[in-house]
């Protein structure tokens, strides 16, 4: 399992290629960026990847609904360009609140819109002309490449038809909010089950939690209740920790001493993922420890 570490949503471009430059000398596989309300992801990659090679550069996620198949294709394959085929691209439907309450576009049918622009956009990536004429969406054209190869796409999938989408269509996903035990019983096996039933290769799935190392536990789950309050009232990933016997998002936290942090990756791998996407949070010197501990584990599990 490869270890790769999640920079949130950076508003600093000089710091965001400091971040990538030192996780790339600490041997992490990838570092990961969110597509909030803040810089542009894909932009951002971009440029960290004309500074900074050597390491993977991923989206975590960018949402499909206000960006076209053609217009996401055309970013997708500029970073590509811009760092020497070293993206991951991830996408997800982000949130009904979202997409109706600040975006304005209709969140009716979720999964055929994700299934219409997944038969835009992999085409587009690979350069194929395409002439979608969907429910949700239309697009029709090619575009140029410039020598960039595809890159591989995940989904941010949790449900089932989301999932065999993920599996079936796209290259895997990417999961957040998602403890160990659902990722086990529920993500790894039925988007397993999706790539064999489609006959592609095994499916990539990224799992990205919140870590601390820390020895006060419970000041650290306090934390990550108030940190990530928000993801409780968010429908799929509340159901996901409903899934997982969770009272909150401090549940599937992986917090803890060092030993603690290292068995709880372990256990990730032994679930069947196959990238770890830490997400360190804390105070004062947390951020910092959790991140060596965590190079520490890098090549060994």
């Amino acid at each position: 399992m490869e270890i790769g570490l999640f920079l949130g949503s950076p508003s600093d471009l000089d710091k965001t290629i400091e971040q990538v430059r030192d996780a790339r000398d600490a041997g992490f596989a990838s570092v990961w960026l969110a597509q909030i309300f803040g810089l542009d992801a894909l932009a951002l990659l971009a440029l960290v990847g004309r500074e900074v090679d050597g390491i993977a550069l991923g989206t975590g996620v960018v949402p499909t609904y206000p960006r076209h198949p053609m217009a996401l294709a055309g970013q997708a394959l500029t970073t590509q360009v811009a760092s020497g085929n070293r993206l991951v691209l991830g996408i997800g439907l982000s949130h009904q609140v979202v997409v109706e309450g600040m975006w304005g576009y209709s969140y009716d049918r979720p999964a055929r819109h994700m299934r219409e622009y997944l038969s835009a956009l992999l085409p587009l990536l690979r350069g194929e002309a395409v002439n979608v004429q969907g429910e949700t969406l239309k697009a029709a054209g090619q575009m140029q490449t410039g020598g960039a190869a595809a890159p591989p796409v995940l989904l941010a999938a949790l449900a089932p038809a989301m999932l065999k989408l993920a599996g079936g269509t796209a290259d895997g996903t990417i999961t957040w909010m998602t403890g160990t035990s659902t990722v086990a019983s529920h993500i790894v096996p039925s988007i397993t089950a999706a790539a064999r039933d489609a006959g592609r290769p095994a499916p990539r799935v990224a799992v990205g939690l919140a870590v601390q190392v820390t020895d006060d536990v419970a000041a650290a789950r306090a934390l990550a209740a108030k940190t990530f309050a928000l993801y409780n009232g968010l429908p799929s990933y509340r159901a996901m920790l409903d899934k997982e016997g969770a009272e909150g998002p401090a549940d599937v936290a992986i917090v803890g001493d060092a030993a603690t942090v290292r068995a709880h990756v372990e256990q990730l791998a032994e679930a069947g993922a196959t990238d770890f996407v830490a997400s360190p949070f804390g105070r004062g010197d947390d951020v910092k420890r959790t991140v060596e501990v965590l190079a520490s584990i890098v090549g060994s599990v």
